[in-house]
């Protein structure tokens, strides 16, 4: 998945921010990475104020006293971070093409290029990050893109902080990198403001969509049902398979919701989140392990 800033390492490190609360976690390093321990910090409400038409951090000294917080407590002597934004703050887009410059510059140019009607804002004036795949003759592309100035904001609250933020991702990128996907997998990632879909088969994303959410993590199961089955009908016609497993992050509701989905889709419904026990969380208030979906895939995904 893309990454819209990268380093060569990846760091032991992730910090998501959401609209209402940071969460920080640490990672082992080595080939079999686990999930140490992590924390939270609370955000008061209009610190941030995710979008991707002005500004975003509303109180800086507020949120860069959580993320301080946060990071301090499960950082050690570590300073590199994966900063995880919320979705509203990027705009992640699937492309296709026939061909595609293998050269970087060539490629970014063609891509840039392509992004400039689908977007609300300058594409040149924008940080991009792409994923590329080819098979049968064909590119897909996976792209993250979001104004220079958004980008700039939540990465100076990390610098502010005292750490470098060397990878950014979205909450949902993030978020994938907890899933397989080897048969058709809808993934359902919940915020207080917006409800991202995404489906992927065989290990390859195929829809990506971010909706709305004025009922936060309290969606009930109708409302969540409401709003993401026109995707699910939309990939079970385009690609002619049917959702097999949808997985659910940050809904505070899930045995509502669960049955109800299995019910008008067949498929299986879990909770998206990592193994956790209660000794890793440092913050001492009970903490959803879905809402870790996003620290943890990116820091193991």
């Amino acid at each position: 998945m893309p990454r819209l800033t990268q380093s060569e390492a990846r760091p032991v490190l992730a910090c998501e921010i959401s609209a209402d609360r940071v969460i920080a976690a640490r990672s082992s390093s080595g080939k079999t990475a686990r999930l140490e321990m992590f924390t939270s910090r609370r955000l008061g409400h209009g610190v941030i104020t995710p979008g991707l038409s002005g500004p975003n951090v509303q109180d800086p000294t507020a949120l860069r006293s959580a993320i301080q917080g946060a990071l301090e407590a499960v950082s050690g002597n570590a300073r590199d971070v994966i900063a995880i934004i919320p979705d509203a703050a990027i705009r992640v887009l699937l492309l296709d093409f026939e061909d595609l410059p293998v050269k970087v510059q060539e490629s970014n140019s063609v891509v840039r290029f392509r992004l400039k009607k689908s977007l609300p804002f300058d594409v040149e004036q924008a940080a991009l990050s792409y994923d590329v795949r080819r098979s049968n003759g064909n590119v897909h592309v996976v792209a993250a893109v979001s104004p220079n100035s958004i980008i700039q904001e939540y990465e100076a609250a990390f610098r502010d902080a005292g750490y470098a933020p060397g990878i950014v991702l979205p909450a949902s990128l993030a978020s994938l990198g907890l899933v397989e996907a080897q048969s058709p997998t809808l993934v359902l990632k919940i915020d207080p403001i917006n409800i991202t879909v995404a489906a992927a088969d065989l290990g390859e994303l195929r829809l990506i969509r971010t909706l709305d959410n004025p009922n936060g993590y309290n969606v009930t199961a109708a409302e969540l049902a409401e709003a993401v089955l026109p995707s699910i009908i939309f990939f079970e016609d385009t690609f002619g398979s049917r959702i097999e497993q949808i997985l659910i992050s940050g809904a505070a509701s899930l045995s509502e919701i669960a049955p109800l989905l299995h019910q008008q889709t067949g498929a299986q419904v879990e909770e998206l989140a990592p193994e956790t026990s209660s000794h890793q969380n440092l913050a001492g208030d009970k903490l959803p392990p879905s809402l870790m979906a996003g620290v943890a895939g990116a820091l193991l995904g």
